[in-house]
């Protein structure tokens, strides 16, 4: 299973099963439109046996800013643990180094402890910023350097 660009026929199935995901967790607002409509080629699905959508992750580069950066990635319920996350994640770094990236960098609340130990085992550096988000909403900050 390798990492493939993102297509309309995954996003559809993606929002459709956010539950599958995310559990009861409302997320649907955080999966804009935009990125299969304008990202598609930076933002990745793994499709498992059967076709279906097994994990993905929604990104962008900013080569001006030597920035490549993660707005989610999720693993299916069924599927965590066997390091879909991480391939992902592999492939988002080589695709924003071809680019002229030089760090990768995402966020999360600070509550967000499997995220940040996910960010974590994965070498990023986290820090949080008071106010990020805006008054009274900080963000743990993970970036890490491309080699």
């Amino acid at each position: 299973m390798e990492p493939e660009a993102l297509t309309k026929r995954d996003f559809d199935e993606i929002i459709e099963r956010l539950d599958s995901f995310w559990g009861e967790r409302d997320l649907s607002s955080l999966h804009h439109p935009m990125f299969v409509h304008e990202f598609a080629e930076s933002s990745l699905v793994i499709r498992d046996e059967d076709g279906a959508v097994a994990a993905y992750l929604f990104g962008f580069t900013v080569p001006q800013q030597a920035l490549g950066y993660v707005h989610l990635v999720a693993v299916r319920h069924d599927r965590v643990g066997e390091g879909l996350g991480r391939l992902l994640y592999e492939s988002f770094g080589r695709l924003s180094r071809e680019r002229g990236c030089h760090t990768i960098k995402a966020i999360t609340t600070p509550g967000n402890e499997a995220s940040i130990a996910f960010h974590r085992a994965l070498g990023m550096d986290a820090v949080e910023v008071a106010d990020y988000s805006g008054p009274g909403r900080p963000r743990v900050v993970f970036t890490v350097e491309l080699t």
